[in-house]
């Protein structure tokens, strides 16, 4: 079981809070944009850098944070501390953290894999459209993740063309096995002024 706990003093956040409304957005968005240009330099350690000292004014910034720890790119890998820092981000709302941090406990880098854990961040991710998440939650629902999940394979399959669409290749070779979607069923009428329509079904979060 993956326990994420939170490292920052009531503080320390004060005091980045302070740090961050002392720049604005426009120079924010500079700062990031040197860190973009360092990386794809292949300087990782001055791009690990000037992200790391932005982490808490973007949150763009703390996601790549994370994932250069993750990958040990420009500074030692530790995926423990990956996955606090990516959690930060997903719970800002972040898409690509949320996925990010769901694919690394799936994967058990940091510990015992949690599916259980993931399911929630794959379900955020998935809503806002990330490719990757998408196939993540689809396969969850294809094979019901060791009942994590009701086994349902049209809402599988409605997941996996959201991934393909997005050239996600693993989702278009599984709808060549498993079938495309089924057409939308039009509405029947079933009273005088009433309607009753097929719907696709939300993919619910994990239960505690």
């Amino acid at each position: 079981m993956h326990k994420i706990l939170p490292v920052l003093t009531a503080g320390l956040v004060l005091a980045l809070s302070s740090q961050a409304m002392a720049r604005t957005s426009k120079e924010i968005a500079a700062v990031f944009d040197a860190g973009v240009a360092a990386y794809d330099a292949g300087n990782y350690e001055q791009a690990f850098k000037i992200w790391w000292d932005l982490q808490f004014e973007d949150m763009a910034a703390m996601r790549n944070v994370g994932m250069m720890l993750r990958k040990g790119q420009g500074v030692q890998r530790d995926p423990r501390k990956a996955e606090v820092i990516l959690e930060r981000a997903a719970r800002g709302g972040l898409p690509n953290a949320q996925a990010d941090l769901a694919d690394m406990l799936l994967k058990g880098e940091a510990g015992d894999p949690d599916p259980k854990a993931a399911l929630p961040l794959l379900v955020a991710a998935a809503k806002a459209n990330h490719p990757v998440a998408q196939f993540q939650l689809a396969q969850m629902y294809e094979t019901g993740a060791n009942g994590l999940v009701p086994v349902d394979i049209e809402l599988a399959r409605q997941l996996y063309a959201a991934a393909a669409t997005r050239g996600v290749q693993e989702a278009i070779d599984r709808l060549a096995i498993i079938g495309p979607p089924q057409p939308v069923q039009p509405p029947v009428q079933t009273a005088p002024g009433a309607t009753q329509a097929t719907l696709v079904p939300t993919p619910p979060a994990a239960t505690p």
